[in-house]
């Protein structure tokens, strides 16, 4: 199948879903399009029993494509830009020692208690999975994986949730940048994977996760005030040009990023956040005012719900193959670890925010309703799927857990998350 005929064939999909959810399900669209997307696997699968060549034909298609490439290096870019210019930043830069500590010490905290408990897990002899021989370094990365949640998912959750401003900034922002700092955590741990743990030491562990991390915010701050500048110059006149401006500014990280080795998830974000922001114009007409256009803003939305459709698809499509080989143990494992990550998600949200309500004010329950409201995504299957063929049989559980995660968190924490907020 061409590039041609698979856009097409996605973009079909994606659209005959978005008219069910909204005609039928009535869901809401991420909650709706992960319904669905199942109901495509299952599908597929109960076809392929009937007509194997469908089946041989459906996983040769999705073969055929690197789904982590294309999310990490084309998709995440889009929709992390996406969601950062729909953040309150005023609120954010008012909150943002808060919102980074949740967020820096939300992941780091949780990858290593879910690895380490996926790791004990997998010594018990009930559940008969020693022979996958799986190191503790292959359990921090699929700790690290997990961890990061969903922007896309969390955002459209939060805007109908009638929360207060700085709950929603606060959580959303944190959705942001848990997100940059969850991949440089995968991939200096990846490195590590790589490389060889006797070939790593500390200093170089940490550099490398500097790197990224610095390197990210600023080159989004440096093409982020470039960026500004080109959009103050043409004063919203011309919105067609913002839009393609804004595009090519994302492309441009995502590829300064690639070669220079730092953060482009963080450059992205920080950079969607410097140009989401009021410049100053003539105070005694106007006052105030975006630095971009509405229909800025409205493109991207449309680019953010089309982008988030097709990757539910993908995500119905890619999955496929692993599900054959479910079984018990597998299931058992699934239970433990879906409670595991809940509970390190609280524990990490907390400890932070029981530590800064000395000082600010926080909402009754705000731990209770960042953790549940944490749902997974595109991101942690896409990591999953990148990890390397030296893991081994291994592998295969570690995209089982993070399927059965972000299943969980969509489909279970996302439907009831109003009700808790109530």
């Amino acid at each position: 199948m061409s590039l041609l005929e698979l856009t097409t064939f996605l973009l079909l999909l994606a659209s005959i879903f978005s008219i069910v959810n909204l005609r039928v399900l009535k869901l809401p669209q991420t909650i709706g399009l992960m319904v669905l997307a199942i109901v495509l696997s299952l599908t597929v699968m109960v076809l392929g029993l009937i007509w194997p060549q469908f089946l041989s034909m459906v996983t040769t298609l999705t073969a055929q494509f690197d789904f982590s490439v294309l999310l990490i290096d084309v998709m995440l870019p889009f929709l992390l830009f996406a969601g950062a210019i729909s953040v309150n930043v005023h609120e954010l830069l008012k909150d943002k020692v808060t919102v980074l500590l949740l967020a820096s010490f939300g992941v780091v905290f949780s990858t290593f208690m879910v690895g380490s408990a996926t790791y004990w897990f997998i010594s018990q002899p009930f559940l008969n999975l020693n022979h996958l021989g799986l190191t503790y370094v292959d359990c921090l990365l699929f700790g690290a994986l997990i961890a990061p949640t969903d922007p896309i998912a969390v955002l459209a959750m939060v805007k109908k949730m009638n929360l207060s401003s700085v709950t929603e900034t606060r959580i959303a922002g944190e959705s942001l940048f848990n997100d940059g700092i969850g991949v440089v955590l995968f991939l200096t741990l990846l490195n590590v994977k790589v490389e060889g743990i006797e070939n790593i030491t500390a200093q170089s562990v940490g550099t490398l996760f500097l790197t990224e991390v610095v390197g990210g915010v600023a080159l989004g701050l440096l093409i982020g005030y470039l960026g500004l500048k080109l959009v103050k110059y043409i004063e919203n006149q011309h919105i067609e040009l913002e839009v393609l401006i804004t595009l090519s500014l994302v492309l441009i990280i995502s590829i300064l990023a690639s070669y220079l080795h730092f953060s482009g998830p963080l450059g992205v974000v920080v950079m969607g956040l410097f140009l989401n922001q009021n410049i100053d114009t003539d105070k005694d007409k106007i006052g105030l005012q975006r630095a971009m256009g509405d229909y800025v803003y409205k493109f991207w939305h449309l680019l953010d719900e089309t982008l988030n459709a097709i990757l539910f698809i993908l995500i119905g499509l890619e999955i496929i193959p692993i599900l054959q080989n479910f079984s018990l143990s597998y299931l058992m494992i699934s239970i433990l670890t879906i409670i595991n990550v809940v509970l390190a998600r609280w524990i990490g949200v907390l400890i932070p925010i029981k530590s800064l309500s000395i000082k600010k004010e926080f909402e009754k329950n705000t731990a209770l309703i960042i953790t549940w409201g944490g749902l997974r995504g595109g991101l942690s299957i896409a990591l999953a799927l990148n990890l390397p063929d030296q893991i081994g049989s291994g592998k295969e559980l570690i995209l089982i857990l993070t399927y059965m995660v972000v299943l969980f968190t969509i489909l279970v924490q996302g439907l009831t998350l109003k009700k808790i907020v109530k």
